[in-house]
């Protein structure tokens, strides 16, 4: 890492070591990938999202590039978080207390991305791996699994009762992702801040799909999907403007980031930190290009990145 990120930073009691983390989905889906993004830079890492059950997800195709970012319907495939269990016991092995590590790599804490139908799923799968996690993030937003996802989260109710109820059985910090597929994404913010939630993460994938135009046929095999990459990053901005108006909690800002440019955008709307997702698809040099970005931005301006949180607020 560059040497401008001399001191760590404190997200939700999280130590990390610089604002960039690795967002969910995204090279999670083994021990060893998380520990290649660890070592690669990112200042924290979420694996891949979770269930009760082992579960094969959508028909292929399941992701594609468009002319604007990706579309994917992956459909939470998952070995269920029995068997995840042992990903996780890979990273842990590789690490002392508190975060990823190895010979010579810094530590990075790894949050557990879950989800499930009802409450007592979220409950069982978050319970079932706090242990091994530094902190859970609650999946309220994939935008393309039945009964799954944005299927609950955006239903205020729900979202408060869901996480109030790993609140109730989790041992770490818990994360609420959003998702961007409602009318109005405080109301869901903060029915998450009422049920506990230590933060929350700002957005998922917005829906989406494409037709191949010469057959009329959806090209996913789900039919929709969710868009990321650079398309949704205004919408992402927004989002957690809104945010930062309504909450009192942290807000992990992802969406379209890919540089360090739109990192400190993110930071300015109020994100304290940023998740990247897409832009792995040109290689996780990215975490360590943005992250050093972001610090040279904070020397060149005399601040912290706690400092310019939330700026364009008093603009």
């Amino acid at each position: 890492m560059g040497v401008l990120w001399s001191a760590m930073m404190t997200v939700t009691g999280l130590t990390l070591k610089n604002p960039t983390v690795l967002a969910a989905g995204i090279l999670g889906t083994t021990g060893a990938s998380l520990l290649r993004v660890a070592r690669g830079g990112a200042g924290a890492v979420v694996t891949k999202s979770i269930g009760c059950a082992p579960n094969a997800g959508h028909p292929n195709p399941s992701m594609v590039e468009t002319e604007c970012g990706f579309l994917n319907a992956m459909g939470l495939p998952n070995p269920g978080y029995r068997n995840y269990r042992e990903e996780l016991s890979v990273v842990r092995g590789g690490r002392g207390a508190g975060g990823v590590g190895g010979t010579g790599t810094a530590e990075v804490p790894v949050i557990a991305s879950v989800f499930g139908a009802d409450a007592r799923e979220f409950s069982d799968v978050a319970s079932g791996l706090s242990d091994l996690a530094d902190a859970i993030e609650l999946n309220l937003s994939c935008p393309h699994a039945d009964r799954y996802g944005a299927s609950i989260g955006i239903d205020p109710a729900l979202v408060l009762e869901i996480t109030s109820a790993v609140k109730d059985v989790a041992p770490v910090p818990v994360w609420v992702k959003l998702t961007p597929n409602v009318t109005d994404i405080t109301e869901i913010g903060l029915a998450a801040e009422e049920g506990g939630a230590d933060a929350v993460v700002a957005i998922n994938t917005v829906r989406a799909m494409a037709i191949d135009i010469e057959s009329g046929v959806p090209i996913l095999g789900n039919r929709f999907g969710g868009l990321s990459g650079a398309a949704i990053k205004p919408i992402a901005v927004k989002s957690v403007y809104d945010l930062y108006g309504a909450l009192d909690i942290p807000i992990i800002g992802v969406g379209g980031i890919s540089c360090w440019q739109d990192a400190i955008e993110m930071i300015l709307a109020g994100a304290c930190a940023v998740q990247i997702g897409s832009a792995v698809h040109n290689g996780i040099s990215v975490f360590r290009d943005v992250a050093d970005g972001i610090a040279e931005y904070c020397h060149a301006h005399g601040c912290t990145v706690d400092e310019l949180c939330g700026i364009a607020h008093q603009r």
